[in-house]
This record gives C-alpha cells, sequence and structure tokens, in this order.
C-alpha cells in the first residue's frame, strides 16, 4: 500500500513539473511580447521568489497538520487557478496578477513530505532522488510540449493545456491520496493541541532550526546553492538573449536538460548513496559545482553549454537529494512537511535575490560573471567543508 501510494505520488510530481516546464515556454516569450525588458523579467521572477518564501514554510505547516491530501489538493487547485490567470494576460499588470496563486504551488515539497514520510530512513535519499527522476520526465515532457504548443497554437491554448491537466493531476490526489501518512496516528490531545496551532506560527516552524546538524546544513544549502541558483532563474533569460534560441530550440535544450537529469537520478544517486556517506557526496556535489562554474564563466555557444549540462545537473542533483534527506533525517517524523516546507523557501529564495543579482551581473558584466561567483563561493564551501571534516577526524584519531 505504500509503494502504490509512493508511486502514484511519483506520478502527481512528474505531471506538475510537466505544466511548469510548459509554462516556461510561455511566459518569457509572452513577456517579451508586452514589452518586457531583462530587468522587467528578473523583477517578475523576484515576486515568484518572495511570494514562495513566505508561503513554503507555512504550506509545510499545513500539510503537517491537515495531511498529505489536503497539502496536494490545495497545490494543484493553485496550479489551475495560475494557468487560467495566464490565459487571459493581457497586459504587464495581469502577468504580475497570475503569479499570486504560486504562494500554494508546493506540489514537489508536499510530494516529498510524501516520499520521506513512507520510506525508511536509510533508503530516503534513494526514494526522494526519484522524485528527482520525475523531475527530469516532467522536464522533457513539457519542455518540449510547450516549445510545439506554444510554437503551433500560441501562448492561450498552451496555458488553457496547462489548467486542464493541473485539474487532472487534482482527480488524482483526490483519488489515491490518503488523508495522512505519518507513521503514527497522534493522540486526541496531540491531535488537539495541533489544529489549535496556527500554520503562521513561526516559533514552530523556527523550532526546526533547534535540532543538531540542521541550521548547517541549511547555511550550507543556501550558500553554495546561491549562485547556481542564479543561473537557474536566468537561464530562460541566457536561452532567449545569449543562446538566441526559438521556443521550439529552447524546448529541445530543456529535454536535454530532463534526460540528463533522469540518468543522474534515476540511475546514479541510488548506487552512490549505497555506497558512499551524505557527508562525502555533499561535498563532491560543491567541487563539481566550482568546476561547472569555472566552464560557465568560459562558454561561447550552445554546444559548449550542453557539454558542461551534464556534471551540472549532477552536482545539482545530488546537492538538492543531500542536503534534504540530512535535514528530513535531522526532525521527527511529524516535522518532515514543516521541513521540506522549510527546504521550498531555500529555493524560493535563491528564486528572489537571484533575477535581480543575475541581472544586474548580467547585463553589467557578462554572463562569464555569474560562472565566476558559482566557482568562487563554491571552492570556498568546499575548503571549509573539508577542513571541518578533517578536524572530526584527528579528533577521533586522538
Amino acid at each position: 500500500m505504500r509503494m502504490k501510494i509512493i508511486h502514484v505520488v511519483y506520478l502527481i510530481a512528474a505531471l506538475d513539473i510537466t505544466w511548469m516546464f510548459l509554462q516556461f515556454s510561455v511566459t518569457p516569450y509572452l513577456a517579451k511580447k508586452l514589452g518586457f525588458d531583462t530587468l522587467w523579467l528578473g523583477y517578475l521572477q523576484t515576486m515568484v521568489g518572495v511570494i514562495q518564501l513566505i508561503g513554503g514554510p507555512m504550506f509545510g505547516r499545513f500539510a503537517d497538520i491537515f495531511g498529505a491530501r489536503a497539502a496536494l489538493s490545495l497545490a494543484c487547485s493553485a496550479t489551475v487557478v495560475f494557468f487560467l490567470l495566464l490565459a487571459i494576460a493581457e497586459s504587464p499588470a495581469m502577468l504580475f496578477i497570475h503569479k499570486l496563486p504560486t504562494v500554494f504551488m508546493h506540489v514537489l515539497p508536499a510530494s516529498q513530505m510524501v516520499v520521506a514520510d513512507l520510506s525508511e530512513p536509510e533508503k530516503r535519499a534513494d526514494a526522494l532522488s526519484k522524485l528527482g527522476l520525475c523531475f527530469g520526465v516532467g522536464m522533457i515532457a513539457g519542455s518540449t510540449l510547450g516549445g510545439q504548443l506554444n510554437t503551433r497554437y500560441g501562448e492561450t491554448f498552451t496555458a488553457s493545456f496547462g489548467a486542464v491537466g493541473s485539474a487532472f493531476s487534482l482527480l488524482l490526489v483526490l483519488k489515491f491520496i490518503p488523508k495522512t501518512t505519518k507513521d503514527q496516528a497522534p493522540t486526541t490531545k496531540t491531535d488537539s493541541e495541533n489544529k489549535s496551532k496556527s500554520i503562521f506560527n513561526l516559533g514552530e516552524i523556527t523550532r526546526l532550526m533547534k535540532f543538531p546538524g540542521v541550521k548547517r546544513t541549511f547555511l550550507v544549502k543556501i550558500v553554495a546553492g546561491l549562485p547556481s541558483g542564479i543561473f537557474q532563474v536566468m537561464f530562460s533569460i541566457i536561452a532567449m538573449d545569449f543562446f538566441k534560441l526559438q521556443p521550439e530550440q529552447n524546448g529541445y535544450l530543456m529535454a536535454y536538460f530532463g534526460i540528463s537529469s533522469m540518468v543522474v537520478q534515476g540511475g546514479v544517486i541510488g548506487r552512490l548513496t549505497a555506497r558512499y556517506s551524505e557527508n562525502s557526496l555533499l561535498l563532491l556535489s560543491i567541487g563539481v559545482s566550482s568546476l561547472v562554474g569555472l566552464a560557465q564563466a568560459y562558454m561561447q555557444n550552445v554546444f559548449q553549454f550542453c557539454l558542461i549540462v551534464i556534471p551540472m545537473v549532477f552536482s545539482l542533483s545530488v546537492f538538492n537529494v543531500i542536503t534534504d534527506s540530512m535535514l528530513t533525517k535531522s526532525v521527527p517524523s511529524s516535522d518532515t512537511g514543516t521541513m521540506m516546507g522549510l527546504c521550498a523557501s531555500v529555493q524560493a529564495l535563491l528564486r528572489t535575490v537571484g533575477p535581480t543579482a543575475g541581472g544586474f551581473l548580467y547585463v553589467n558584466y557578462g554572463i562569464s560573471s555569474i560562472g565566476l561567483m558559482q566557482f568562487v563561493v563554491n571552492i570556498a564551501v568546499f575548503v571549509h567543508l573539508l577542513q571541518r571534516r578533517l578536524k572530526k577526524t584527528d579528533v577521533q584519531k586522538e
């Protein structure tokens, strides 16, 4: 029964990523039609980051209190509204308004919560990496489908298609996802206490930072993830402005991203986690990420970028899966939703800072500045973690 629920969650996650990448084939080109330049596209993406930064932890708390079905239903319903607003967006103001439902659009963190709840601790990293496999499937399907639909039928039809697809995801949630996926049913008293606690209770959310190792892992996730986060949020602009790609070509490039992601997350991460410790894999991912940044600084064309994609996807995938696994293992099962919400807020923080910082760097110093920043920051974090690990090893020897 647990495996059936996990498999349905994988399907829901894959569909959600499909609709999101479908949207990436619409928004940049629609924004350009409405007169947005690089800076205003950055503001639009920053707005999404701010909204999800606020919504992520509260959504995670909502999931812990009201259960998986309610959380996923809310997220899928918000996605339907998001696409309907995008379909009718005919002015710059509407393009900003259509981003408001993203405050509840946290299908992936809710899916991660369910998988974390239903998987054994020693197999958690592997189970979470399979969600990354779903990400790859969704990236390929969404990018290819979005590029084709947008080229042939236009932005309105593509957005409407996304709304219908999201409604189908909602039906899957209502049909197959149980009310709660937590291991132990709480007692009446605890249940009453939980219901009385507000999802806006910041004390309950920040309390998780006091668990051993959580604060340090979070700092690493934010600092090491920031430069690559900047590149990711700027990629749609880089593809359009630097590589001069059309929607269909951009779709094929994103599909290549997806295939690489599927190979890494479906066939590599599980084997690595079975053989090596999470701390070793964290070091490896940060080291590879620094080299990727150096390569990005000197790339000149799409072919060179395609060569960089595989190590880039590897470092991102391992880094995200390992840090998420370490964080969920650091807190009780009853708090996995809030923890995944906090992890989502880290990504949202990167999307908040990323577009403005990335837009400034790209416009003033070119694409190489983003890559060089990633190299310098990740090397610094790598050296810090390595020194810390060597000190710990010396202490154990003594």
